[in-house]
């Protein structure tokens, strides 16, 4: 790529335009189809290479902004902070945000309103749906179509060679994770030793951005969060680079939401379950939405007899082939589930419990430790309330 095309995001506005980096929408609407129907499963052929490819960037230096940017520029373009307000009713909300519940953080889509920044692409394609937002303040960015290069020339290279082939897979891996590169958190952890006198001078300025420490033989090793400029005093090290750019990672994961909206409060089919690159509905797609090999079309990778879902990445599939498909995130596919056990589910407060063991990394100790745990599967309604018949 040309030089100086992205410009490294840090500071203030890193932390302010990562409100906007949520990720792939996964979701259950339906927890199973019906005896007698079939589902279709569509996965994306390529859903981040393909909105890289078709989609206008944020390039250049951000401008920073107060009010309502789209009365003076009808087609600015960034991330604004608006005061968001969604539809009464709306059967699959595309407009995702962070929200603090019992459980911890979790992503959702939620009706309601509420304040937070939003890409201004999805912003505008949730008002379709009708969606209200009044915009506070934001960034605004130039912008271009800059991957297109990047994205052709590796996606030739990838299907020059069958699946098996490692050239293949290495294609793969560079076009569907260079965006989560530009989304690295830009505060890594730096490990420095250092003498006595200087660690002591350290510890008074930044003790807050210790992580841990570690006594050598007249040093000090330290684990921290600080950034390498406050070291070049104290220590010999020169400043890093660390070449991220958050409006990059944002903008491709919200226009590949945007993408999958299209398969969501359709009227032509139901949708019963959504991962980041697919959809579980209750009829085929019109064949000019489908295609093995052009990038950004739907190709089908199974028909379903019965299949339950019980929350985002948890589900169990009976294919028309007679093969059974599961996935329990967090649980090891070593231990072997089977359709009865997820159809138990079904019903409420019940639940599985299953031992597995988890490998424990203790870096300071320098072991690792293989502990036998117990894992619990229950419906939970972290996202969303369950409705029981």
């Amino acid at each position: 790529m040309d030089a100086n095309t992205i410009p490294q995001i840090s500071g203030q506005i890193e932390k302010d335009i990562r409100q906007t980096y949520t990720g792939g929408a996964c979701d259950m609407y339906i927890p199973s189809n019906e005896e007698g129907t079939e589902l279709y499963a569509y996965d994306v052929n390529s859903l981040y290479p393909s909105v890289m490819l078709n989609s206008l960037m944020p390039i250049g230096h951000p401008v920073y902004f107060e009010g309502d940017i789209r009365a003076i520029n009808q087609n600015a373009f960034g991330f604004f902070f608006c005061e968001i307000i969604t539809p009464d009713n709306l059967e699959h909300p595309i407009i995702q945000t962070h929200v603090q519940t019992n459980n911890g953080i979790r992503t959702m889509a939620p009706l309601g309103t509420w304040t937070g920044m939003i890409f201004s692409n999805e912003m505008d394609n949730a008002v379709k749906l009708g969606y209200k937002f009044k915009i506070l303040w934001g960034y605004s960015f130039k912008s271009d179509y800059i991957f297109k290069e990047f994205v052709s020339n590796l996606y030739n290279l990838r299907i020059q060679y069958p699946k098996s082939n490692p050239l293949n897979y290495i294609a793969k891996l560079l076009l569907n994770s260079v965006y989560g590169r530009f989304g690295m958190m830009d505060s890594f952890l730096n490990v420095d030793i250092m003498d006595i006198k200087t660690f002591k001078k350290f510890e008074k300025d930044y003790a807050e951005d210790i992580n841990n420490i570690v006594e050598l033989d007249g040093k000090i090793m330290v684990i921290h969060r600080s950034s390498r400029k406050v070291l070049d005093t104290m220590l010999d090290n020169a400043s890093e680079t660390h070449n991220v750019s958050i409006p990059i990672a944002s903008a491709i994961t919200a226009y590949a939401r945007i993408h999958m909206s299209e398969f969501k409060n359709n009227s032509d089919f139901k949708l019963f379950y959504t991962d980041t690159d697919s959809i579980y509905i209750n009829k085929p797609l019109d064949d000019s939405l489908v295609s093995e090999t052009v990038l950004g079309k739907m190709k089908l990778e199974n028909v379903i007899e019965k299949a339950i879902f019980l929350s985002p990445k948890v589900y169990c599939l009976l294919t028309k082939d007679n093969k059974v498909i599961y996935k329990v995130k967090g649980l090891s596919h070593d231990i072997e589930l089977n359709m009865n056990d997820f159809e138990n589910l079904l019903f409420k407060k019940s639940f599985i419990q299953k031992y597995q063991d988890k490998w424990i990394k203790n870096i300071s100790e320098g072991h690792i430790s293989i502990l036998n745990q117990l894992y619990t599967l229950r419906v939970t309604d972290n996202k969303r309330e369950l409705i029981y018949n």
